[in-house]
């Protein structure tokens, strides 16, 4: 896609995170939003956030919308399309997390999470299609993960969730390769956006940490801030690449994964330990 003006782009998980900087980057750039997420408030901020920036230069339009219901986001691509005329860019963006073992891990949480993470993206790729088809520039976006490329304990749900997006972003890509639409599958590593304060996280004894200090400790961990991983991301879409790493850690993840397939766990194992001790003496020493 040579530039974003003038089109229309649908954004699901638009009410935090990656989901608003990308929907206020597309509208800097002249591009028309639809947005959605499961609730209102924070969609309305979004929106307004939009009309701060770029005043009615662009056309924004809003949708409570649960990506688990099918007939909802298949609703929610007929409205875009009527409101806006056509339809050029779809992000498959809505996420959520569960921590927890597997052993413990609740069935109902599991299929939640499925419900969202994947299901989610195969509504909402298969719902837009159609208009995509009909447009003269058209792409398909989906949020995996960089845990779609390696597994880590207690996010067993997550994982398989996110190698199911990339799967199947993979295959609906080599689908329409000979097509004017693009597919990219994005694989953010650390952004930081609400989806552990958000998650179902369940402690696995009173010595692990609690969710407050789980979130804090990703913050510390995650280097990109949503705005900058928007861009990335975009820029990846103008290149037409159909997977898109998102920060110097999720490249770094991928190459290691690559070249020790079977050890990968080992060597990150060592690295979060060696974290972990050099946080410890910091914290003594000030």
């Amino acid at each position: 896609m040579r530039d974003f003006k003038s089109k229309v782009a649908a954004i699901t998980g638009a009410g935090s995170g990656m989901g608003r900087a990308l929907a206020l980057e597309l509208a800097r750039r002249g591009c028309h939003v639809a947005i959605s997420d499961i609730t209102l408030e924070p969609l309305e901020e979004t929106a307004s956030q939009i009309a701060q920036e770029v005043g009615d230069r662009v056309r924004v339009t809003q949708q409570v919308l649960d990506v688990s219901d099918r007939d909802a986001v298949y609703a929610f691509a007929k409205a875009t399309n009527a409101q806006h005329g056509k339809v050029n860019l779809i992000f498959n963006n809505a996420g959520v997390s569960v921590t927890d073992t597997v052993e413990r891990l609740r069935q109902e949480d599991f299929e939640w999470l499925m419900n969202i993470n994947f299901w989610g993206v195969v509504y909402g790729s298969q719902a837009f299609l159609p208009y995509l088809k009909e447009a003269d520039e058209a792409h398909i976006i989906n949020t995996a993960s960089i845990f779609g490329v390696i597994a880590v304990p207690t996010q067993s749900a997550y994982n398989a969730s996110k190698f199911a997006v990339r799967g199947f972003t993979e295959a609906l890509h080599h689908e329409l390769v000979a097509t004017h639409i693009g597919v990219s599958c994005v694989q953010p590593g650390g952004v930081k956006t609400n989806i552990v304060k958000t998650s179902r996280y369940y402690p696995e004894d009173n010595q692990a940490p609690t969710k407050e200090e789980a979130a804090q400790a990703f913050e510390s961990f995650a280097a990109l801030s949503p705005p900058e991983a928007a861009n990335i991301i975009l820029r990846g879409v103008e290149r037409r690449r159909c997977r898109i790493l998102v920060g110097r850690d999720a490249q770094f993840l991928a190459t290691v994964q690559r070249l020790f397939p079977e050890r990968y766990h080992r060597l990150l194992s060592w690295l979060r330990n060696r974290e972990e001790r050099r946080r410890a003496t910091a914290n003594s020493a000030s």
